[in-house]
C-alpha cells in the first residue's frame, strides 16, 4: 500500500493546489476581476467534475476487456497523470488568460480521470481490508492537502511568480507516475496463517 499512498500524495498535492489557488491565480496573475476570475475557475472545476465519472467508466470499460487490473488501474492513472502533466505546460509557459483557462481545465480533467481508478486499487489490493487500505492511501491525499496549499502560497510570496510552484506540481505528477509501477493491483494482499501456540 505504500506506493498507492504516496501516489495518492502526488495526485492530491496538485489536486489541493487547483482547490486551493485556482481563482486566486486568475485574479492576481491575470489581474481578472473576481466575478471573471470565478468564471474560469468555474469551467476548470466543471470539466473536472466531469473526470471524475469518465475516469471510472475508462478503467472499467479496460477491466471487462482485458480482464487485466494493472492496464484498468495502473495504466490508466499513469496516462492520466501524464497527461495532466502535459497541459500543466503551458500554463508556465505561455502568459495568456485564455490558454491558461483551457491549459488548466484540460490539466484538470486528467487529473480527476485518477480519483475512481486510484480508489479501486486499495479494493483490489486488500478485498478483505478494503476500508483499512482504502484510509492508508488516503492519508498521502491528507498529508498533502495540508502542505501543498501552504507550501504553493508560500512560494508564490516569495518569488512573485507562479511558474515555480506549478513546476513543482509537474514534477510531482511526473513522480507520481513512476510510483505508480509500484502498485499491484493484480496482487491481492493475503494475510499469513498465524502461527500455531505453544501449550
Amino acid at each position: 500500500m505504500l506506493p498507492v499512498t504516496a501516489v495518492d500524495f502526488c495526485y492530491g498535492w496538485t489536486l489541493w493546489l487547483f482547490l486551493s489557488w485556482i481563482p486566486s491565480f486568475f485574479y492576481e496573475n491575470y489581474h481578472q476581476n473576481l466575478q471573471r476570475s470565478a468564471l474560469y475557475a468555474s469551467g476548470v472545476f466543471i470539466v473536472g467534475v466531469i473526470g471524475d465519472t469518465v475516469g471510472g467508466l475508462i478503467s472499467d470499460f479496460i477491466l471487462r476487456r482485458s480482464g487485466n487490473k494493472r492496464a484498468a488501474r495502473r495504466d490508466v492513472i499513469v496516462a492520466e497523470m501524464l497527461g495532466g502533466l502535459l497541459f500543466l505546460l503551458p500554463v508556465m509557459a505561455i502568459h495568456d488568460v485564455t490558454i491558461a483557462a483551457v491549459s488548466l481545465s484540460l490539466a484538470f480533467f486528467f487529473l480527476e480521470l485518477i480519483v475512481a481508478p486510484i480508489w479501486s486499487v486499495p479494493m483490489d489490493i486488500a478485498p478483505d481490508y478494503s476500508g483499512s487500505a482504502s484510509g492508508m492511501m488516503n492519508f498521502g491525499f491528507g498529508v498533502a492537502g495540508i502542505v501543498s496549499p501552504v507550501m504553493f502560497g508560500s512560494l508564490v510570496d516569495q518569488t512573485g511568480s507562479w511558474t515555480l510552484p506549478f513546476g513543482a506540481s509537474v514534477g510531482l505528477l511526473l513522480i507520481g507516475a513512476m510510483l505508480a509501477f509500484r502498485m499491484h493491483a493484480d496482487r491481492p494482499f493475503e494475510l499469513s496463517a498465524a502461527p500455531p501456540r505453544s501449550p
